[in-house]
């Protein structure tokens, strides 16, 4: 890929967001449909794909208390925006969440799975009021609207597998060689996601977010385990972020690859080990580039949603910007990769959650360790799993293994999740 191919990518697949993107994508594209039929709707059905219904079911939506797709669906009906994108909800204020409120148990939106949907990330929305109707259907990327009432002509789709990411995939070594040579002010904006991400954790840490996990760290609770160390800091930050946000608060990260959680991952291990150890803007920046061009690299050929925890993805992307900024070059990432891929391969995404932040913490923490022994040349060799010599392969490997190899995962996961509902 050329260098202008490479930070259009970027700026795509970096972008702000509110709240989970899942259920966030589905108020999106409701939204699209309403403003479509243009009056509130009086019946709303929605078809989802399976990945997007499981991420959806027991995740905070911001500034409502609330949990679920009811509510965000409801929202998105009633003040959501289209143009605003990610940030569909941004107007969702106190009074604006108690009409929402009203208005779902008035209009029960109706939702159903498609089994059969061609993409797994694949959101149906049709809007009806006074005989008429109206309908929207995003496809591969949580924002790409592939049909609506307004342009019923169906939009080419993607190439089937890369979830909406460019079909011209990258190498580690185009990666490593951008980030090296591109102009620090071109990616300045990776530096404005990862201080957005930082306020994020922040806001956690003031309040009662999800299990509480990144403020327990951050307050020193545990210091006499972990110690006042730069470790713990970053730990700290990037689950108190991913607290945050899971638990509903009102504050926009930095995603990637249509992911805050993994936006999260990407840039406060980078960012708060740099502060810790005041590293000079330039070179924050280029590890910065390394770690978010390397967890869209590996999705490229995952796809945007498996069953495949995102967390793995982008905490090898953090993985690469702490060895570069501990000093490392091209090699010693290839051997953090692979200690991150002999580690935490087989983690598992069973939905977007309070819990998510224990994941981000697990994958994070593998991240600091793999890069710290890929300094000393430690690292996974070719007779070990999945590892081979070959860099790419070896990533390749592992995306094999998420997106062919863990598919009936996927329903087993959901199967499970939808019967422990109706159990309780």
């Amino acid at each position: 890929m050329t260098n202008t191919e490479i930070l259009n990518l970027l700026h795509r697949e970096v972008v702000p967001a509110i709240g989970c993107t899942e259920p966030i994508a589905v108020a999106l594209c409701v939204a699209k449909a309403r403003e479509q039929l243009g009056c509130e709707p009086q019946e709303i059905h929605v078809y989802l794909s399976k990945n997007i219904y499981k991420n959806a079911l027991a995740v905070g939506i911001p500034n409502t208390g609330m949990t679920g797709l009811p509510i965000a669906i409801a929202l998105g009906a009633t003040i959501g925006k289209s143009c605003y994108g990610l940030e569909v909800l941004r107007d969702a204020d106190d009074r604006a969440v108690q009409y929402a409120k009203e208005y779902m148990e008035r209009v029960p939106a109706k939702i159903d799975v498609d089994y059969q949907a061609p993409d797994v990330l694949y959101i149906r929305a049709i809007v009806r009021a006074d005989g008429h109707e109206a309908e929207a259907t995003i496809q591969h990327e949580h924002t790409h609207f592939v049909t609506s009432t307004e342009s019923p002509e169906p939009i080419p789709p993607f190439e089937r597998g890369t979830g909406g990411l460019d079909n011209q995939e990258l190498t580690l070594r185009e990666v490593y060689d951008y980030a090296l040579t591109v102009n620090p002010a071109d990616v300045a904006f990776l530096l404005d996601g990862a201080k957005m991400n930082k306020e994020a954790a922040e806001q956690s840490f003031r309040g009662a977010y999800g299990h509480g996990l990144g403020r327990l760290l951050h307050d020193g609770a545990s210091s006499t385990l972990f110690g006042d160390t730069a470790f713990t800091h970053i730990l700290a930050y990037t689950c108190g972020a991913c607290d945050a946000r899971m638990s509903g608060a009102m504050v926009p990260v930095m995603s990637n690859s249509g992911s805050g959680n993994q936006g999260v991952s990407c840039s406060l291990p980078v960012y708060i080990y740099a502060l810790e150890h005041h590293v000079r803007d330039e070179q924050l920046l280029r590890a910065l580039t390394i770690s978010n061009l390397t967890a869209i690299y590996i999705k490229q050929s995952l796809g945007r949603l498996s069953a495949l925890c995102g967390c793995v993805v982008a905490s090898t992307g953090s993985a690469c910007g702490i060895t570069y900024l501990m000093g490392g070059g091209y090699e010693e990432l290839t051997y953090a990769i692979k200690n991150m891929i002999a580690n935490i391969s087989g983690m598992i995404c069973d939905g977007a959650k309070p819990g998510c932040a224990l994941k981000v913490t697990s994958g994070v923490a593998t991240a600091v360790l793999s890069a710290t022994l890929a300094i000393q040349h430690a690292h996974a060799d070719n007779s070990e799993g999945i590892v081979e010599e070959d860099i790419d392969r070896t990533i390749h490997n592992l995306t094999r293994i998420g997106r062919d190899g863990m598919s009936r995962t996927d329903d087993l996961i959901l199967d499970i999740m939808t019967h422990k509902k109706m159990e309780n």
